[in-house]
């Protein structure tokens, strides 16, 4: 089957192991499902993987992709649920210590079809294009954990989004304008923040600018680029949710404001299938869409890759047969 995979790690040029071409159709084991995948998303796990980060030399070649949407061997439309825990595993989905997500253990889903535990499917609104779907089980079910599950944020209350363009960023943006809090943003472009106040926010400043007041919750997935800039942005006993470190996980801790300030923070990984279930009932009842930076076919993916790596997207890259 037609597939999009990393052929072998390759930590200092990512994009010299990416490979369009054909892989075996998958087994399906007992207790899981075929999906014919309509659609799938890219996502920053997928460059890490093309790294050699998160997955063993020997599990390649690796079919890349994290998430996706399509229909099942009946017709049913479904969305991926990307944690796949241990067998037995209770609680938590993302709390499980043997968790994995597509792409670290078992193939991904940038290819014709791709098998996942039964309870990794969940139905797809008819209201939401695959396209739109797609980009559900990671950017937006991370961006959905951090702001109404990890946050305590109530509406009315001011949030800042470090970085404009990302999926999680826009997701969190659309998602908090949505929800009724005061959203800020930071880019390091023009382009990037009116991509953000076309998008919902309420201001937009430049990366690392100084801000008009604190605010009550900052949301991280920059990392060392902009760790000091979240933490001074913070009001006393504010909270900082972070998923991501794009720019490098060594920042300097702060840790004379975080303790005499009562900061909190707060790390964030992905999201439980309930969450994904709540996730899209949320946009059914709110009419909040994706934003979706870049639609192209599967066999162009080496294009959406580079813009990923060069930080030129505006929202979600999706990839579609």
């Amino acid at each position: 089957m037609f597939a999009v995979y990393a052929s072998e790690p390759n930590a200092e040029k990512p994009l010299d192991s990416l490979v369009i071409g054909e892989r075996p159709e998958p087994e399906v084991p007992e207790g899981w499902v075929r999906v014919y995948v309509k659609a799938a998303s890219l996502n920053m796990h997928d460059l890490w993987t093309l790294r050699g980060v998160g997955i063993k030399p020997e599990q390649f070649p690796m079919i890349l992709g994290c998430d996706g949407a399509g229909t099942l061997d009946d017709g049913t439309e479904v969305v991926l649920h990307s944690v796949i825990n241990a067998p037995g595993w209770q609680g938590d989905d993302t709390l499980d210590p043997k968790r994995t997500l597509l792409t670290e253990k078992h193939q991904g889903s940038f290819a014709e079809q791709v098998v996942v535990p039964a309870r990794n499917v969940v139905p797809k609104p008819a209201s939401l294009s695959f396209a739109e779907a797609s980009t559900m089980g990671t950017a937006w079910l991370t961006a959905y954990r951090m702001l109404f599950v990890k946050s305590g944020l109530r509406p009315g209350q001011t949030m800042l989004v470090q970085g404009a363009s990302g999926g999680v960023s826009t997701a969190l943006v659309q998602l908090g304008r949505a929800a009724g809090f005061r959203v800020w943003v930071t880019g390091r472009s023009e382009e990037k923040r009116a991509l953000a106040e076309n998008l919902g926010a309420h201001q937009t400043f430049e990366s690392g600018a100084r801000l008009p007041e604190r605010v009550d919750a900052v949301f991280e997935t920059v990392g060392k680029a902009t760790w000091s800039h979240s933490v001074k942005s913070l009001k006393p006993g504010g909270i900082i949710v972070v998923s991501g470190s794009t720019s490098g996980p060594d920042a300097h801790a702060e840790l004379q404001r975080v303790f005499f300030l009562q900061l909190r923070i707060a790390g964030s990984t992905m999201g439980t299938r309930d969450e994904l279930t709540d996730l899209l009932a949320y946009l059914e009842l709110t009419g909040v869409r994706p934003q979706i930076g870049a639609e192209l076919p599967f066999s162009e993916a080496g294009t959406g890759f580079k813009n990923m790596l060069d930080g030129e997207t505006s929202g979600k890259v999706v990839f579609a047969h």
